[in-house]
């Protein structure tokens, strides 16, 4: 488990005001996912219910951060345009919402991409720079002082932090509608936006509910985060051995990270048969198709329930699903 922690200045974190204003900003265009319920992995002991956010325009959880960013933008941001860094879902979500809003984007992608997330960002209508992964986060500042972009990061914001929190508000609401006693929820870690949100909005509106981040063993950088205090990084060549491309940050944001010594109970990993299997077990018997990086908090329930905390009914996010045809019949054929 997570040791002691101090929490930080309170103005560092999102709060109800933040979350409220997000979820007023993204109405109409982000859908309001529901809890489903997954009889077929009771075990007696705990309940399972995903929070399938593959069901998103963009086909995952990122498109609430990124509309609510954008949405938030002055006239005079919105005409200078924005840039964005992204494996592919934020790209997406980044590119989907400037193009509802009528805002220029320009997304830096690193040339590890799958071709389906590249292609999905094109057609709705950013400017695409693909690159090395080392050039992914340094190109956008570059491009910021050249050209007068805003930047709009994927996790380290605080207007994208409050909008993946709405995941947060959503599971409060409907878990309470459905008579759900919900114990602990499980929550994908990468650079930690929707972690930092969802814990924010859990801890607010659940008290007692435990958070807990699921992430690769091959990427485990924001556990050794959370367990030693203090901010850490992995290289590149090492978060890039997990077949779940969209978790392979090097490390958390920094305002990220101060929301998870904040709010987050623990965070745990699972192995990458045990990813390759929740995508398989999700597609077969929840009819829910999940990209690696999104099946990893149902993982962790199916494979890892030793080092979960205590308690009946679990909530997993299912944070996307924009899998690679391929790899999707691959896995489903092992």
């Amino acid at each position: 488990m997570a040791p002691e922690r101090t929490a930080p200045e309170r103005t560092a974190l999102v709060g109800p005001a933040e979350l409220e204003q997000a979820r007023q900003r993204i109405a109409g265009t982000v859908v309001r996912t529901p809890l489903l319920p997954c009889p077929w992995a009771d075990d007696g002991q705990h309940t399972l219910l995903l929070k399938p956010e593959n069901l998103q325009p963009t086909g995952a959880f990122k498109l609430r951060g990124a509309f609510n960013r954008l949405a938030a933008l002055t006239p005079e941001e919105a005409a200078r345009g924005v840039v964005a860094q992204s494996s592919g879902n934020h790209a997406q979500a980044v590119a989907y919402a400037a193009r509802r809003l009528g805002v220029r984007a320009v997304v830096v992608m690193p040339d590890t991409s799958p071709a389906v997330k590249v292609d999905a960002t094109r057609a709705y209508g950013a400017e695409v720079l693909v690159v090395p992964p080392e050039e992914r986060d340094t190109l956008p500042p570059r491009l910021v002082a050249e050209h007068g972009y805003v930047h709009v990061p994927p996790y380290d914001d605080p207007y994208v932090i409050a909008g993946q929190g709405t995941v947060g508000l959503e599971i409060a609401e409907d878990a309470a509608a459905l008579g759900a006693a919900v114990d602990t929820v499980l929550v994908p870690v990468s650079g930690g936006g929707l972690i930092s949100g969802v814990a924010a909005a859990v801890k607010h509106t659940m008290p007692g509910v435990k958070v807990v981040g699921v992430e690769p063993e091959l990427a485990a950088d924001a556990r050794e985060s959370l367990r030693t205090g203090a901010l850490v990084a992995w290289p590149v060549d090492r978060t890039y051995r997990t077949l779940a491309d969209g978790l392979r940050t090097t490390s958390l944001g920094r305002l990220p990270f101060e929301h998870v010594r904040a709010y987050v109970d623990d965070i745990v990993t699972v192995t990458e048969d045990e990813i390759r299997q929740a995508v398989a077990v999700l597609a077969r018997r929840a009819r829910t198709v999940a990209e690696p990086s999104g099946a990893v908090a149902a993982a962790a329930h199916l494979f890892r329930g030793a080092d979960l905390p205590p308690g009946g009914t679990r909530v997993a996010v299912v944070s996307g699903g924009n899998v690679d045809p391929r790899l999707l019949a691959e896995l489903l054929a092992a």
